[in-house]
């Protein structure tokens, strides 16, 4: 059964895409993905699990997570829960860099 995979991949650079690109060319099932630096997405097509394909990107060492259509209104939320918290931490952070 073929199905779509879709991956949100920390790339920075074209050795991170070259990377994961390695890892899905030798993944069995796999019959075809397309690697987006920019929007950080990896989209794998073929018979395979979206857990095994999760776990195979992962081994490069990126950050690995599956991609969410939902998310942004799941991270619509998070902001303003985190936002208090920020002003906080740089402070601390220029302490101790001048210290």
């Amino acid at each position: 059964m073929s199905q779509t995979v879709v991956l949100k991949v920390g790339m920075s650079c074209q050795g991170c895409v070259g990377a994961v690109n390695r890892v899905l060319s030798k993944m069995e099932g796999v019959e075809s993905f397309d690697i987006n630096i920019e929007e950080q997405k990896v989209t794998v097509k073929g018979n395979v699990q979206p857990e095994a394909v999760l776990q195979t990107v992962s081994k490069t060492g990126k950050k690995t997570s599956f991609w969410e259509e939902a998310a942004p209104a799941a991270t619509e939320s998070k902001p303003a829960e985190e936002a208090p918290a920020a002003p906080e931490s740089k402070p601390a952070e220029a302490a101790i860099t001048t210290a």
